[in-house]
C-alpha cells in the first residue's frame, strides 16, 4: 500500500490527478466513474457550481473550502475523460486558460499604457469578441450558453445586444415594456391558451430582467435573495403556529398573512 502512488504522489493537485487516473483506470478502476461521460458529469458539475454559490452566500470559509474541492474534482473529472478519448489533458486545460488571461489582461502582461478600468474593460470585451470571431461564432448573441439559467441567460443576451445600440434608452421605457407584456399575458391567460401563457410569461420575464440590467441589479442574485427572504419569513410563521400548537395547513390565509407582516417588520 506504501508504494501505491495514491499515497506516495504529492500533496494537491499531483495526488488528485493521479487519484482519478485510477478511478477511471478500465481494469482496476471504479465501474461508475469508468461509465461516464461529459454529458453524465455535466448535471454535477452545475450542481457542484452552486454549492460554491450557496457556500459563499452563507458566509462559510470551511463550505467553501470543500465546495470548491468538489467543482475541482468536475474539472479534474472532465479532463480525465477527455485524455482517455486522446483530445486533451489537465495541463492543456489549465495552460489554455493561463494563456487567455495574459491576453485579456495587457494592461498587466502586455504594454498597454492605459490601466483605467473602463479601459481594462473595453479590452477584455475586445478580446472576448476576437475568441469568439475565431471560433467562427460571427452573430451578435453567438455563445451565450444554453446551459446557463434561463434568467441569467436572459441578462447576458440583453448585455449583448446593448453593446451593439439594440436597446431602450432608459428604465421608463423598461417599465412601460413591462405593463405592456403584463397586459399581454393577462390576455393569454384570459383566453385559456397554455401556450400562449408560456410565451408571454417569458416575454414578461425577458423584460424585466432587462430592467434589472438597466438599475444595474443581477437579476439573479435578486432573485436569490428574496427566495432567502421567503424562506426565512415563512419559517417565522411555521415557527409562530407551532408555538401555538398548530400547522399552516390548520391556518387560514389571514392569520398566516397577519404573521407574515409580523415577521416582515422584525
Amino acid at each position: 500500500m506504501s508504494n501505491d502512488p495514491i499515497f506516495t504522489a504529492p500533496a494537491g493537485l499531483p495526488r488528485l490527478l493521479e487519484l482519478m487516473r485510477r478511478l477511471r483506470d478500465p481494469d482496476t478502476g471504479c465501474p461508475w466513474d469508468i461509465d461516464q461521460t461529459f454529458a453524465t458529469i455535466a448535471p454535477y458539475t452545475i450542481e457542484e457550481a452552486y454549492e460554491v454559490a450557496d457556500a459563499i452566500e452563507n458566509g462559510s470559509i470551511d463550505d467553501l473550502k470543500g465546495e470548491l474541492g468538489d467543482l475541482l474534482l468536475q474539472v479534474v473529472f472532465h479532463a480525465q475523460i477527455a485524455q482517455d478519448q486522446g483530445d486533451f489533458t489537465f495541463h492543456d486545460v489549465a495552460e489554455a486558460i493561463a494563456q487567455k488571461m495574459i491576453d485579456r489582461h495587457p494592461h498587466v502582461f502586455g504594454d498597454a499604457a492605459d490601466r483605467s478600468a473602463g479601459a481594462q474593460r473595453a479590452a477584455w470585451e475586445d478580446q472576448k469578441a476576437a475568441e469568439r470571431a475565431d471560433k467562427g461564432e460571427a452573430r451578435t448573441l453567438d455563445g451565450v450558453a444554453l446551459g446557463l439559467p434561463a434568467l441569467l441567460r436572459a441578462h447576458k443576451l440583453q448585455k449583448r445586444l446593448a453593446r451593439v445600440g439594440f436597446d431602450w434608452d432608459n428604465t421608463d421605457d423598461v417599465i412601460a415594456k413591462i405593463a405592456e407584456e403584463a397586459g399581454e399575458l393577462a390576455q393569454a391567460r384570459d383566453q385559456l391558451s397554455a401556450d400562449a401563457i408560456e410565451d408571454e410569461m417569458g416575454d414578461l420575464l425577458f423584460a424585466l430582467a432587462n430592467l434589472a440590467r438597466h438599475l444595474g441589479v443581477e437579476p439573479e442574485a435578486a432573485l436569490r435573495r428574496t427566495n432567502a427572504k421567503v424562506t426565512a419569513r415563512f419559517a417565522a410563521v411555521e415557527d409562530a403556529l407551532a408555538a401555538a400548537g398548530r400547522h399552516p395547513a390548520d391556518a387560514t390565509l389571514g392569520e398566516m398573512e397577519a404573521l407574515w407582516q409580523a415577521a416582515k417588520r422584525r
